[in-house]
């Protein structure tokens, strides 16, 4: 008998059931809501998904990333900045730049949209986080997970990679709901029905040409940013050149699946109830929103001045596409237009600061780096 309360006893106790804390019923109720938002709501699946699938994971079975668990492997992937560089590679071989070509000053507005970052690195170190941590959590302001995964592992803050992960991730799934209050707040109708002028055509020498020009310029300035821009820019030289299209198809198909899969499932793995049930988390979650926030509102009052001194040529509604949420940012700018006035088309505008954004937010990653001296 002693036997089979002991065999029973022994079961017992490793079952999840055994491991399951307060805590973990709410991570797991979030991962939940995570998976409704994703599934039911269409909110940017790609990402939500697996994210909400590894914090239910973890919730269940804490070991899964303990050394020797599967998603403690994956994460080191991300730890190394392989699985970030890995995605923008991906990225720069979905993307056009045509429209950043086309429109140089869309830069600017790509630029602009960066204030949200450097305006949460202050407020963050005023709410008692050293240098390195505030710099790794302002970053969250770009609205670019895999920049701030890239960024935390390089200044050594690992233990707030899952929270600072979890928290670009979700604000860029949310980009529908977060941009759009924001833009028609600090905009009139009658700038939200500006037209511009259709953008010129640019050549193949030209697409071609930029990448390669982008790539010396910016890590003749900050070489820290290579693993990104570089793998960014390698990418959408697949995609350009016209050569390697068995190369470009792999970069924006199957490998940036592959990469979604692994990067998903480890950062969402990282919210433990330990981990992330703490006033830090709730920082950090707090700083990202005002970062988002303040960058997206930078970018459509820049992109009112520049509605003015272009005599009404520019709708400001572009601007809020500056951080690197892409093509998500694009796609709300375009319809918010497109609900002052139907017939607006401000998509292909709204790429050129979009895609500005990506580079500006690895320029941001790169100068703390600098900073630092990593």
């Amino acid at each position: 008998m002693s036997y089979v309360v002991e065999t029973m006893t022994n079961l017992a106790a490793q079952t999840g059931f055994a491991f399951l804390k307060p805590g973990n019923f709410i991570m797991i109720l979030v991962a939940l809501v995570f998976l409704y938002l994703a599934i039911a709501k269409g909110y940017e699946p790609l990402l939500l998904v697996p994210i909400s699938f590894g914090m239910l994971l973890v919730n269940l079975y804490p070991s899964i990333m303990e050394e020797g668990g599967l998603l403690h492997y994956f994460y080191l992937l991300d730890e190394w900045s392989i699985l970030p560089s890995l995605i923008f590679l991906g990225v720069g071989a979905l993307t056009d730049f045509g429209p950043l070509i086309a429109n140089p000053a869309s830069f600017l507005l790509g630029a602009a949209a960066q204030f949200g970052i450097y305006s949460a690195y202050f407020l963050a170190m005023l709410m008692g986080f050293n240098g390195k941590a505030a710099a790794a959590i302002s970053i969250i302001g770009g609205a670019d997970g895999p920049t701030s995964i890239f960024l935390a592992g390089k200044l050594g803050q690992t233990d707030l990679m899952g929270p600072i992960a979890v928290a670009a991730y979700s604000y860029m799934s949310l980009v529908p709901i977060i941009q759009p209050p924001i833009m028609k707040l600090l905009t009139t109708e009658k700038e939200r029905q500006i037209k511009m002028e259709q953008l010129r055509t640019v050549t193949k020498t030209e697409k071609i040409m930029f990448p390669i020009v982008v790539t010396v310029v910016v890590c003749l300035i900050l070489p820290t940013t290579a693993p990104l821009v570089g793998m960014l820019m390698l990418g959408n030289l697949f995609r350009e050149s016209g050569v390697v299209k068995q190369l470009s198809e792999t970069a924006s198909n199957a490998l940036m699946y592959i990469v979604v899969i692994i990067l998903g499932t480890s950062v969402g793995a990282t919210t433990s109830a330990e981990a992330f049930l703490n006033v830090s988390t709730i920082k950090i979650v707090v700083l990202g929103l005002v970062a988002f926030a303040v960058g997206t509102a930078a970018g459509v009052l820049f992109g009112k001045l520049m509605c003015k001194v272009t005599g009404g040529k520019v709708n400001p509604l572009i601007g809020s596409a500056g951080v690197s949420a892409v093509p998500m940012a694009a796609r709300v700018s375009q319809k918010v237009g497109a609900e002052a006035d139907p017939s607006n088309f401000l998509l292909m505008h709204a790429m050129g600061p979009n895609v500005a954004g990506v580079i500006g937010t690895a320029v941001a990653a790169g100068t703390f780096m600098a900073i630092f001296g990593v």
